[in-house]
């Protein structure tokens, strides 16, 4: 299958781990990233691995959810849990059609976290979208190796079902790959250089929510590598026109009044 990660945070339990690998290895699914496991390698990992020992010999460990997801395109996070966030929110079959189309281009990665606490909003900073599997009210919470079952099947289903129709164009054929992590946080540190320069700062009480709401808004459309070279082009266009030549003290780049941040 395309190069898709499946990346566990901090798992605890060292027999959903082997699990995980299992179900992985069922639905061709080979590339398995630990962020900070708890135990591994671990016997109860390989034992529950039950024949997917590759799996768990060729699985990376990350120091964070970052370095885990060097390099991806889409990246994608389940949860259980209903998040104020403007994040968008894919069920798990559209979730995976996506990210098998994009994994044509660029590795993607599929997040999942750790089995009490789930994925910390700091986790989420890099994802593009969350997905969520649908389960009784009553009991909506799964256990760690379950979700990856249900993910990883879905990707093997919608895998079937592209290779059945070839002709059918899935995600953004043609399109420049998604912007990865590492060129967005360039984007983002660009972009927060030129807020201070311009001082657009968050006028709010606590003064932290602009950025964080303006990295998730970037996050859900999605840029390719071509929309965060204009954006980074255009920012620094930006600052050229306000640093004039000769060091001289006229700015070029504004009429009128300053401009503000939000009230």
């Amino acid at each position: 299958m395309s190069d898709i990660r499946i990346v566990l945070v901090e798992p605890s339990h060292p027999g959903n781990v082997g699990a995980a690998a299992r179900a992985m290895k069922n639905m061709g699914l080979e590339r398995l990233v630990l962020v900070r496991p708890r135990q591994f390698p671990h016997p109860q990992a390989t034992a529950r691995a039950s024949g997917a020992e590759s799996v768990l010999a060729a699985a990376r460990i990350a120091g964070s959810v970052s370095e885990a997801v060097a390099g991806c395109g889409l990246i994608v996070a389940t949860t259980s849990r209903e998040r104020d966030q403007n994040f968008r929110v894919l069920e798990v079959r559209a979730a995976a059609a996506r990210i098998l189309a994009e994994a044509e281009r660029a590795p993607a990665a599929v997040l999942f976290g750790a089995e009490r606490t789930g994925l910390t909003n700091e986790d989420l900073e890099r994802s593009h979208a969350l997905v969520r599997i649908p389960a009784a009210g009553t009991y909506p919470s799964l256990n760690l190796a379950m979700a990856v079952q249900i993910v990883a099947y879905e990707l093997y289903v919608a895998r079937a079902e592209r290779l059945a129709s070839a002709g059918a164009e899935l995600g953004r054929p043609g399109a420049a790959p998604l912007a990865t992590p590492e060129e967005l946080e360039r984007l983002y540190a660009h972009l927060a250089e030129v807020m201070e320069e311009v001082e657009f700062r968050d006028r709010t009480q606590s003064g932290t929510h602009l950025m964080g709401r303006i990295r998730r808004f970037l996050q859900r459309a999605e840029l390719d590598q071509n929309e965060a070279n204009i954006l980074r082009g255009l920012l620094t266009a930006v600052q050229a026109r306000r640093r004039p030549a000769g060091g001289g003290s006229q700015d070029h780049g504004c009429s009128g009044e300053r401009a503000r941040g939000p009230a």
